[in-house]
This record gives structure tokens, C-alpha cells and sequence, in this order.
């Protein structure tokens, strides 16, 4: 007898491919494949700074999940994806002021979905780099194979497409910030057709409520929990990357738009604290070499294996997470499982709820000062570091095992498929 079938719909996929929201699906594209015929409908771009096919349209089957590639054309018209989105820029500005001022929720009441603005990012979205004419028609076209479609990413054009195409089908893990893309309107097209909505965080869900209003349906928290691989032997790792006893760790793409002020803040910090100071060890990709103006002592890993960088952040003494835009992080959790302090970015909402319900497991900061103060007492004061190591693993169990997140995604299937208790 044949399995039901699932579908994922995401940009990018693959092994080499650690992005966060793009490992969020894998995670539960290879959970879910010990009971559905799990498939993944995704682009053929692997840098997502470019538009380019860099894999091989057609099938594969990666780790028991069948994915279904198809290669991206964004139009071309002679205008550029910027050119549209700043057509459409008055809508989202407005949009974005009736939002901060608490008014927009209310409002969606009266007004659930917005054409102003709606024709220019449309446009855009068919200029992105993940547009993609020949996924959208097969997603068109094969709908009804389908169980349940899981599209993740609300910013981008084959989940946008997905909820025009295949609404009724579809499960939405929309990873939404706040940015400008989260109130443009286009999004109000989207959510209006969504089956359900399920969110990382209760933060991410305020702040979806706030915006969309009353075109947010039927919706709840599923989130995702984390691999924990056999962490590489230590002294092999350590002599490869040239690791020294003691550093703190920042795991992710290296580029401005996630490193932010870090740097700067940690050389500031070096030349308080120089007796304290420790270098900072960067595993990821570099889409954008980082300004070390500031002085900061920085070790460069590179790309590395899941197995390394385990082993990497295992042995550090701090993981820091300086993004302003997060739906969950899952490189927090993967620290808090293993007992390792984390520092945070305290303007973020999310990474401020990490902080609050972990009771004091994860600190934050805000700025220069408020960053100096607490990565010092971190590193000076090691009641404090166990505080937090027990803290944190006690957070992890409570809100973030793998017995807690499949049952959620469970229930959001039943309910698109109509077989929910």
C-alpha cells in the first residue's frame, strides 16, 4: 500500500545548504519521511546572492526524501526586483506606521487585504531570484497528490505562489520579522489563503497577529528541535581550524546583515578587557568579508561539517548571536543543549523572549556598553557560567525536543487534511 504523500516547499535544499530556515526543513522533511512519502519542491540555486542554476534540474533522493528541483527564471523586463519593490514602497511604509501605532489589526477587520501597492510586488517577486515559472505549474498541476504542502518562508516567491496555487493544501512556517518585506502587501494575499499557520515562537506569532490581522487563520506553534550529531574528534578539529584553549563562538553566514556590530563591539571590549578578552572563532560561509576595523581577534573557519561544528561550539566558552532578525535560532538551542553560555541580541524580539522565559540561561544586550558588561560578566564569573549551563539545558528540554515539536506538525497536517480528531 502506497504512503500518503507530503510536500515541502523551500528555496534552496540540500546537505551543504546551512541557512536556518532551509535546515528547518530538512529537519522535518527527514522526520516525517518515517511515515509519509516525504517530497521537496524546491529551486535549483544553491548561492542565494546570485540567480543562477548551480544544480542539475530533476529528481533526487536525499536522506529518504525525494527532491524535485526546478531551475529558477526570474523575468526580465529590463527593470529590476528593487525597481518594483520601491513601486510599492508608499504601501508598505503605510502599512508598516498603522502596524507600529496598533492600529493595522484592527483595520484588517474592515480592510482584510491590500491592492495597494499589490501589482508592484508581484512584479518583484517575479524579478527575485527564486523565481521559478516551471515549480509554480507543477505545484499548479500536482496539488491534489498531495496530503499536505509545508511552505516555508514568507518572503519568497515559491511560498507566495504556493499559497496562490495551493492554499487550501497548505501548511505556512512563515519564519516572519520584522522587516520591511513582513508589511508589504503582498503578504495579505498570501496569508488570506493559507490552511494553517505555524509559528517558532510566541513573539513571531504576536508579531504576525499585529500585521496581518484578521487574514492570519487557523494557526498555532510548531517550531522545530535540533540534530545533535556525534561531535568530530576535538584534537583533530582543533588542529585543522588552529582552535586556541578558550574563544567565543559565532556560528552562521558571514555577512553584515548577521554579524552586525559584533565585531566592533568585541574589539571595544578587547581593549577594556585584554586580560579577559578571548578571539572569536566565525564558522560559516563568508558572503561578505567582515570589517574587523575594531580589532577584534578573529579566527575564520570557513564552510565546516555538522559533526565539527559541533565539536567547535561544544568547547567554547560562549556562543554569541548578534542577529537582529531571528524566528527561532536554532544555533541558540543547539548551544543551550550542550550547556554552553549564549549571548544574544536583545533587539530582537525573539532572541529577547529566548532570554526572558530561560530565565536569565540566555543575556542579552542592546548596545556597546550593555555587550561589554555582560560578556564580561560571563567570562569572569563562572557561578554565573554554571547558572547558565544548567538554565539553558532545563529551557532546552522543557520547550524544544523533537517529543515535543512532531506531535504539533502532526496536528497541522490532520487539519489540512481534514483528518484531525
Amino acid at each position: 500500500m502506497s504512503r500518503k504523500k507530503i510536500a515541502f516547499v523551500v528555496v534552496r535544499y540540500g546537505m551543504e545548504i546551512n541557512g536556518g530556515a532551509e535546515f528547518h526543513c530538512r529537519m522535518l522533511a527527514e522526520r516525517l519521511a518515517a511515515d509519509y512519502d516525504v517530497e521537496v519542491l524546491t529551486t535549483c540555486v544553491k548561492n542565494y546572492l546570485k540567480a543562477a542554476n548551480e544544480y542539475e534540474a530533476g529528481e533526487d533522493v536525499l536522506n529518504g526524501v525525494t527532491v524535485r528541483r526546478f531551475p529558477v527564471s526570474p523575468a526580465d523586463d529590463g527593470c529590476s526586483e528593487t525597481y518594483y519593490i520601491h513601486r510599492s514602497r508608499f504601501a508598505r511604509r503605510l502599512r508598516k506606521n498603522l502596524a507600529k501605532a496598533g492600529i493595522l489589526r484592527w483595520l484588517s477587520y474592515i480592510f482584510p487585504v491590500w491592492n495597494l501597492g499589490y501589482e508592484a510586488d508581484v512584479m518583484a517577486l517575479e524579478h527575485s531570484v527564486f523565481y521559478s515559472p516551471a515549480l509554480r505549474e507543477y505545484i499548479r498541476a500536482n496539488k491534489d497528490r498531495y496530503e499536505a504542502i509545508i511552505a516555508v518562508t514568507a518572503e519568497y516567491a515559491p511560498f507566495f505562489f504556493a499559497a496562490l496555487d495551493a492554499g487550501e493544501k497548505l501548511i505556512a512556517i512563515p519564519t516572519l520579522h520584522d522587516t520591511r518585506v513582513s508589511y508589504r502587501p503582498f503578504m495579505t494575499h498570501s496569508f488570506r489563503n493559507i490552511r494553517y499557520t505555524g509559528f517558532n515562537t510566541e513573539s513571531e506569532w504576536r508579531l504576525a497577529k499585529s500585521i496581518l490581522g484578521k487574514c492570519l487563520g487557523q494557526s498555532g506553534i510548531i517550531s522545530v528541535g535540533i540534530e545533535s550529531p556525534e561531535p568530530a574528534d576535538w584534537g583533530a578539529v582543533k588542529e585543522k581550524f588552529g582552535l586556541p584553549e578558550k574563544y567565543i563562538c559565532y556560528v552562521g553566514r558571514i555577512e553584515k546583515g548577521k554579524t552586525g556590530d559584533l565585531l566592533d563591539y568585541l574589539g571595544s571590549y578587547t581593549r577594556k578587557h585584554p586580560e579577559r578578552a578571548l578571539p572569536l572563532v566565525m564558522v560559516g560561509q563568508v558572503f561578505e568579508e567582515p570589517d574587523n576595523s575594531g580589532n577584534a581577534r578573529v579566527i575564520p573557519t570557513g564552510f565546516v561539517t555538522d559533526e565539527e561544528k559541533r565539536a567547535i561550539m561544544m568547547h567554547s566558552c560562549l556562543l554569541v548571536n548578534p542577529s537582529k532578525y531571528e524566528s527561532l535560532s536554532l544555533i541558540v538551542l543547539e548551544a543551550l543543549n550542550d550547556r554552553v553560555p549564549v549571548l544574544v541580541n536583545g533587539r530582537c524580539e525573539v532572541l529577547k523572549e529566548h532570554c526572558v522565559r530561560s530565565k536569565g540561561a540566555v543575556k542579552c544586550y542592546t548596545d556597546e556598553k550593555s555587550f561589554c558588561d555582560a560578556l564580561d560578566i560571563i567570562l569572569s564569573d563562572p557561578e554565573v557560567r554554571a547558572y547558565m549551563e544548567g538554565q539553558g539545558y532545563d529551557y532546552y528540554l522543557r520547550n524544544y525536543t523533537w517529543e515535543k515539536i512532531m506531535p504539533r506538525l502532526y496536528k497541522a497536517i490532520g487539519i489540512v487534511s481534514g483528518t484531525a480528531e
